[in-house]
């Protein structure tokens, strides 16, 4: 049995509601590097519950790094769950509205709230109460304001769990029309039942959301096997609209990318029967880990910028479409650009980011044909082209 084919296996015993047969004698000698690929994907805790329910884990010292894990993934539920109420309340009682989003969702489809993994909670407030709710989560439970980025501010508990307050929902780099449809959040969303400023996403738009997010992730080196165990449970365990669903895809150019997440999800989740671009996806994703490699990231830039010299100048340039979200003045100013772009060469001379775009510039240079060949097969058939 391969690695990734006991990964697939454990996970769907521990969410999926499928039987395990597995021989212990077979699966003992492939544990260190069954802990290695868990890991790299923030899944180790169901594979180390599985194994657990199993009677496969002893004593030895990786089977206490396996049972380590999961209690690591339930205080760290458990933390970021107690501040997600005190959010909630907080914001419910200053009466501005606000829409959790990602694992903070999530993690009511899995069978146990805990098996759902975050680092941070993410919480979406209209531009125009931003400030307010970042001054009621400082006053009120004495948060850190760590600042303003291009979509969100960054916050940080007394504890030192980690907030981001979205004003936007934009995944940069993905297409102008999935931006179209992400800015139209708060008309697709309804107040939770038994409140007034707790709103909750339609089905639909939070699904989008869930794979614009991905397609980001893709397109930036790598998204993780628990972005596609979210899809799954997503089609698998709720009631939905698929022509509501696929019609919101299509109007952000991200049915053809669905529909092959959807397929991935399904041979990992589901034991489909996989095809050639199942097969590339599969290997693209799980040699990415969750957040993905600088590698992938080079690759998939140069395919996308169509040859090296276009790769180097959106190096050095970036897009107004990206740059915007980085420097906001500019949707109101656009004739600001140039002054903004020789601001961000000056952050990255004095951040050490101009080093790292060199290096990610010369190492563009060494991929061969046959990389990009392979990659621009793979963007095409995701329909990420660009």
């Amino acid at each position: 049995m391969e690695i990734q084919e006991l990964l697939f296996h454990l996970i769907r015993y521990e969410c999926c509601e499928t039987s395990a047969e597995l021989d212990s004698k077979t699966i003992q000698p492939l544990l260190p590097k069954l802990y290695a690929l868990s890991q790299a994907h923030d899944v180790v805790h169901l594979v180390s519950d599985a194994l657990v329910k199993l009677g496969m884990l002893g004593e030895d010292k990786l089977s206490q790094n396996f049972k380590r894990q999961k209690m690591v993934a339930v205080l760290r539920y458990e933390r970021i769950n107690f501040e997600l109420e005190r959010i909630c309340q907080v914001l419910e009682t200053g009466q501005i509205p606000f829409i959790p989003l990602k694992g903070a969702v999530l993690r009511s489809y899995y069978p146990e709230a805990w098996m759902r993994t975050s680092c941070d909670i993410d919480v979406l407030v209209a531009k125009e109460h931003l400030e307010d709710a970042a001054r009621i989560l400082t006053k009120q439970l004495e948060y850190r304001n760590a600042g303003k980025g291009s979509h969100d501010i960054s916050m940080f508990s007394p504890g030192g769990v980690h907030v981001e307050l979205h004003y936007e929902l934009i995944e940069d780099g993905i297409s102008k029309k999935a931006g179209k449809v992400l800015s139209t959040v708060w008309d697709q969303s309804h107040p939770r039942e038994g409140s007034v400023y707790y709103h909750e996403l339609t089905d639909e738009v939070f699904y989008f959301y869930h794979v614009a997010h991905m397609a980001k992730h893709v397109m930036l080196g790598g998204c993780g096997i628990r972005s596609f165990l979210d899809l799954w449970l997503m089609d698998h365990r709720l009631e939905y609209n698929i022509a509501r669903r696929e019609k919101l895809l299509a109007d952000g150019e991200l049915l053809t990318f669905a529909r092959v997440t959807r397929k991935t999800a399904d041979v990992w989740f589901s034991e489909e029967v996989p095809d050639e671009i199942i097969f590339r996806m599969q290997e693209y994703i799980l040699q990415g880990g969750i957040y993905g490699t600088k590698h992938n990231r080079i690759v998939v830039g140069r395919t996308r910028q169509r040859g090296q010299i276009h790769y180097a100048l959106g190096r050095i340039f970036l897009p107004y479409n990206v740059i915007k979200y980085h420097y906001p003045i500019l949707q109101k100013y656009k004739w600001l650009l140039p002054f903004m772009e020789l601001r961000r060469w000056g952050k990255l001379l004095f951040t050490g980011g101009f080093h790292r775009s060199i290096q990610e510039l010369n190492k563009s240079k060494e991929l061969s044909p046959q990389q990009i060949a392979e990659m621009d097969s793979l963007l095409q058939a995701l329909d990420l082209q660009g």
